[in-house]
């Protein structure tokens, strides 16, 4: 049986045909550009954009940030020197800045501002206009009445108006078609509008955040600073032990201040657990003004533009060595560092870069125990309280060159033994040297002597600016108002037919439409036809 082939046609797929087999559109460069803008625009991106944004800023949470503890950062160098140069490689030390969080960060902001500039707009028209029409049909919605009511239907249609009150943005009119009665009466109700309007708060105050936190960390500036209490520190970014600035930092947004510590005090419980941390300072003011504050935990230092913070503290044992020849070749606190343990069991070390001679520069590596636990025979092995109750210095001695002359950074809190010796005693073990307050001992091997002289504190002060804090809290309040808009204001829309009926009654057909689950909607036409009378028959469906 031959196949039908209308005359003048041949089938592209045959061989003779002389055209290519037919296939999909080709959307080139164009259409390729556009699909992806659909995509990335659209709301399910940005959710996921956003969800993604916090699964990369977790690393910040594992791992020490470089900006904010960078001697943390250094610890972990020393912990584990093999993974550190991997998480440098992968900017985990520094998630906030690295260039992975930032493409999630920029994407998510192109996208939420391709999803809601349309929106805005949409929704801008859509308050400027009038509610819907009443359907021609109100019988097909499930919340509905009818009410068969005494009196006019212009009564009627007054009293539905005031019903709906100052919530509802309503139209009244006529329908084309009449009943043999008379002209059929509408009204068309709708309320809600603020809930999209609440959402689109929401998101742009969101899109406010994201712009005033970029802005923050391009012109912001933090600087760490570790002072001993009696000294002063200056704000300038040479008196810092560290400082960070963002690409577009302006000298002139350093205020300029002195911070004098002048005590700092702490509180523990009898188990040793901290209960309060305070710093009183003094802060100098160019103009000669002195301003006294305390600072704690979570309440920082204000200027202007600045805010001073307490990261930490520890002991700073203030200890005075002597070289051979009876010079002071050390004078001075040094900062120990507490070990981790809550009884505030600190590590340090001490360099003695003044001796008079070269070869013999003096370096102390040790640990203070605040509240010293003694052995039997009377050696130290720990501390049993986090304060200065009786502290004991335990020290070793090493001699050589301190390296502090090759031009290398070197960490205060290390010491490099790369070109040192440690002193042993007669019985061949390390020189142990153990000090209480007020105690001088004498080196072995005529190199001179040790004295600890006092016991004061040190804090660590962190030093911010960022003009963007205030923005932040202005645009999380927009957000959260906005949040609560979209949440809790119902969309509603009520539609009405007015119609008169036999006898000088009124008959009243009512029906109301909810976006999304709403409860309350069969209470809500309820009380809008309330007013019409308790009296009157209702019929529902």
């Amino acid at each position: 049986m031959s196949r039908y082939e209308p005359v003048g046609l041949k089938d592209a797929s045959s061989p003779d045909s002389g055209t290519r087999t037919a296939g999909g559109p080709r959307l080139g460069a164009r259409g390729w550009l556009r699909w992806i803008w659909r995509q990335l625009t659209s709301m399910r991106v940005a959710l996921l954009l956003l969800l993604l944004l916090a699964v990369v800023a977790l690393p910040g949470a594992f791992f020490p940030q470089r900006p904010s503890d960078p001697n943390s950062v250094l610890q972990y160098y020393r912990d584990h020197p093999d993974t550190a140069e991997l998480l440098e490689t992968l900017h985990l030390f520094d998630v906030y800045s690295s260039p992975w969080f930032s493409a999630v960060y920029l994407l998510l902001f192109t996208s939420l501002i391709g999803c809601i500039v349309p929106r805005t707009w949409s929704h801008l028209r859509n308050l400027r206009a009038e509610p819907t029409r009443v359907p021609r049909q109100l019988s097909r919605f499930e919340v509905r009445s009818e009410l068969r009511v005494p009196g006019d239907p212009a009564e009627a249609e007054r009293t539905l108006l005031a019903a709906l009150g100052r919530r509802y943005t309503r139209r009244s009119g006529t329908e084309q078609r009449a009943t043999a009665s008379g002209q059929v009466r509408t009204i068309s109700a709708e309320r809600g509008r603020g809930r999209e309007t609440g959402n689109l708060i929401f998101h742009l105050a969101l899109v406010g955040l994201l712009v005033v936190t970029a802005w923050g960390q391009l012109v912001h500036y933090r600087g760490q600073i570790v002072v001993v209490e009696g000294h002063t520190f200056v704000n300038a970014p040479l008196d810092y032990d560290s400082f960070d600035t963002g690409a577009w930092f302006d000298a002139d947004s350093v205020e300029p201040f002195r911070l004098r510590l002048d005590d700092f005090s702490s509180v523990f419980t009898d188990d040793a657990q901290p209960r309060e941390f305070t710093a009183s300072v003094t802060m100098l003011s160019p103009d000669g003004a002195a301003r006294e504050q305390d600072i704690r935990l979570n309440h920082p230092l204000e200027t202007d533009s600045t805010r001073v913070y307490l990261s930490g503290n520890g002991y700073a044992p203030d200890v005075t060595v002597t070289d051979a020849d009876g010079e002071v070749a050390f004078a001075g606190p040094t900062m120990f560092l507490p070990s981790g343990d809550l009884f505030y069991t600190s590590n340090g070390v001490i360099m003695a870069p003044g001796a008079a001679r070269a070869e013999e520069q003096l370096g102390f590596s040790g640990v203070l125990l605040p509240t010293v636990v003694e052995s039997p025979e009377g050696e130290p092995i720990g501390s049993a309280y986090p304060e200065a109750i009786d502290p004991v210095l335990v020290l070793t001695l090493y001699v050589g060159d301190l390296g502090l002359d090759d031009g290398q950074p070197q960490s205060l809190f290390t010491l490099d033994t790369t070109n040192m010796e440690q002193v042993t005693g007669a019985d061949g073990e390390p020189v142990r040297l153990v000090l209480r307050p007020g105690e001088t001992l004498d080196l072995p091997d005529g190199l001179g002597t040790i004295t600890f002289e006092d016991l004061p504190r040190f804090a660590a002060l962190d030093v911010r600016y960022d003009p963007s804090i205030v923005w932040m809290g202005i645009f999380a309040g927009l957000a959260f108002v906005g949040l609560i808009g979209s949440l809790f204001l119902p969309r509603r829309r009520v539609w009405a037919k007015i119609a008169p009926g036999p006898g000088g009654t009124t008959v009243v057909t009512a029906a109301a439409l909810a976006r999304g689950d709403d409860p309350g909607l069969r209470r809500e036409l309820d009380r809008i036809l309330g007013p019409l009378g308790e009296q009157t028959k209702e019929n529902r469906s």
